[in-house]
């Protein structure tokens, strides 16, 4: 034990910052090692991704909790990336505890590696995650397992692309995400107590069989997720293009480096090939009203179908 946090020690000697990154139940106690065995001008921050806990248990003016946005369902250093946190929102929860000083060298730390920090209290964080990341696992937990129920005893049909959306962070890294559903368990119940209900209005709505109340409540889902992607749930307007491709080499090349050649970025994208692979669909998140209208322009002028969902 000594040993360890001689060697600790040693390591963070001379540090300007460390990051704690462990499964959220071990995050108190792991900072905690982490800071007794850091100097005293060095801010101490984490990776977790739900904060109070872990910002309760080390009230120190030199620790800052923090989440990047960032990664994937891989995992493993072989999928390591060095433009992992190009771009990617980097939660921050300072206390009022918090030394400014340390406070802004984190700050900058985390701009130099790409990210955009952002300040968040971690109630209001925790709030935040639970709706839209950890509902989500929920959710696809719950779906693939009620398809897989009701279709045990028949031959398993060909998924579409909205249940391989919707289901593809199902069975997440339990050695991660159980801490995370009990650490945020409050907030996570309120959540799917929120949906529980909406999807009973949703049952009342067919029940009836109105027809223009089931358009009015898909209408309205479409305007509300309009209004998530521009905002992008962390500032700034990011805009879904659907591009109809051919299944033929060079395609997606093409439109990346049209794209790329007149200055648009591609914040994201996502293939979906239609069941007979002669053809599909490529989903482009392209960041800012004039570089979106632009990327459809370029890809249409490619004789490429786009539109705008």
């Amino acid at each position: 034990m000594h040993e360890a946090a001689a060697t600790l020690s040693e390591a963070l000697a001379g540090a300007d910052a460390a990051f704690v990154a462990a499964p959220v139940a071990a995050l108190p106690q792991a900072v905690a090692t982490v800071l007794e065995a850091a100097g005293r001008d060095c801010v101490v921050s984490d990776v977790g991704s739900t904060k109070r806990a872990v910002v309760a248990a080390c009230g120190e003016p030199r620790f800052v909790g923090g989440h990047p946005l960032a990664g994937a369902e891989t995992a493993g250093v072989e999928h390591a990336r060095a433009d992992l946190f190009d771009g990617a929102t980097w939660y921050l929860t300072p206390t009022p505890e918090v030394e400014g000083m340390l406070y802004e060298r984190l700050h900058h730390l985390v701009t130099g590696l790409g990210a955009q920090p952002a300040a968040i209290d971690a109630a209001a964080h925790d709030r935040l995650l639970a709706n839209v990341s950890h509902l989500p696992h929920v959710l696809a937990n719950v779906l693939v397992a009620q398809a897989a129920a009701s279709l045990k005893d028949e031959s398993l049909p060909a998924t579409g692309p909205s249940f391989r959306d919707a289901t593809r962070v199902a069975g997440a890294n339990s050695g991660i995400w159980t801490d995370i559903y009990l650490s945020n368990r409050d907030a996570l119940i309120a959540q799917i107590d929120e949906t529980v209900g909406r999807l009973h209005d949703v049952r009342a709505t067919l029940r009836t069989g109105d027809r223009e109340a089931v358009t009015a409540w898909n209408d309205a889902a479409a305007g509300d997720r309009r209004r998530l992607l521009e905002a992008d749930l962390a500032g700034g307007p990011v805009h879904e293009l659907r591009v109809s491709v051919p299944n033929r080499p060079g395609v997606i090349a093409q439109i990346a480096l049209e794209l790329g050649r007149q200055g648009v970025n591609i914040t994201d994208m996502a293939l979906y090939p239609a069941a007979d692979m002669r053809e599909g669909v490529v989903a482009l998140w392209v960041r800012g009203d004039e570089p979106a209208d632009r990327a459809a322009a370029l890809i249409g002028s490619l004789d490429l179908p786009v539109t705008r969902p």
